[in-house]
């Protein structure tokens, strides 16, 4: 199964017991579950019914439920929220002699969005029961739809993330190849260091020398940082085929291939190494960036 990339869009319609509706659900990326509903008045209580089973279908994202449902035979009424509409005269009349401002007019600011409602007719109960029954079904199948969309665009995402993993593993295959050749350069860059020295008042005993080449022995060791990068590289690519949301655990395993790239580039004192440093950071912030929106 491919990634769950965290947007996607769906849409769902239907109609029972004298009523239609219509349904949208969109979802962008969040470090969580963040579910929001715009449900009519009239079906109060049945919003958290929903959103029990939104978390039942999705783990992550910011998820956006819109459902409209409207009266066949269209005999509802219109009901005027007077409070919202008196605030909106008061502040109209105070700005009403300001330059550049047209006068408002009663059929604007009724136009204006929660001041008039249409209300639908009165449901019975069997009838309100079998009506979220019905769009119950409706939101699960849309919620399907939705995750439909955000399994494609998680398969698009998983071809631009496999490659950026190549690009990394040839990257630390750079780096592998540089160690062998890197140590040489600083024996002789050391060696080099010893003949300045040599006929000085107080020359270096060989014990000393001995114990400075161990100490920059391991302070230029970066065998431990390419053996850690190969572990995160193998459970980078086993993550990217699981079937279940590895999103939180791909952006944890970034912060190591960043820890071990900085120790990298520390410890390099090397213009080509700290150049496959940089690069390796360069990719690995391009694969961070795009992880962000994997469930």
């Amino acid at each position: 199964m491919p990634l769950n990339s965290m947007t996607g869009f769906a849409r769902g319609a239907g109609a029972a017991v004298g009523h239609t509706w219509n349904l949208e659900i969109k979802s962008v990326n969040n470090k969580g579950l963040d579910v929001r509903m715009r449900f009519p008045s009239f079906l109060d209580g049945f919003d958290l019914e929903a959103k029990k089973i939104v978390g039942q279908h999705l783990t992550r994202g910011s998820v956006f439920v819109s459902l409209s449902v409207e009266a066949e035979d269209n005999d509802g009424a219109f009901v005027v929220n007077e409070d919202r509409l008196k605030t909106l005269l008061s502040v109209a009349g105070k700005y009403a002699n300001e330059d550049g401002i047209n006068p408002a007019s009663l059929d604007g600011l009724l136009a204006i969005k929660g001041v008039v409602d249409l209300t639908s007719k009165e449901l019975w109960e069997d009838d309100r029961k079998v009506l979220e029954k019905e769009l119950k079904v409706s939101l699960i199948e849309t919620l399907e739809e939705l995750k439909a969309s955000r399994a494609d665009e998680g398969a698009r995402m998983a071809e631009f993330l496999e490659a950026q993993m190549d690009e990394i593993e040839r990257l630390k295959d750079s780096v592998k190849a540089m160690s062998g050749d890197r140590v040489i350069a600083m024996n002789e860059r050391f060696k080099a260091q010893l003949e300045k020295l040599t006929g000085t008042d107080k020359p270096i005993s060989e014990e000393r020398l001995a114990q400075e080449i161990a100490v920059i022995a391991v302070k230029a060791d970066i065998q431990e940082e390419i053996d850690r990068l190969e572990s995160h590289i193998d459970e980078a690519r086993t993550l990217l085929k699981e079937s279940k949301p590895v999103g939180r655990r791909l952006d944890f395993l970034c912060q190591e291939f960043n820890r071990e790239t900085n120790t990298l580039c520390s410890k390099s004192g090397d213009a080509k190494l700290t150049k496959v440093g940089i690069d390796l950071k360069t990719v690995i912030d391009q694969f961070r960036e795009q992880i962000q929106n994997i469930e």
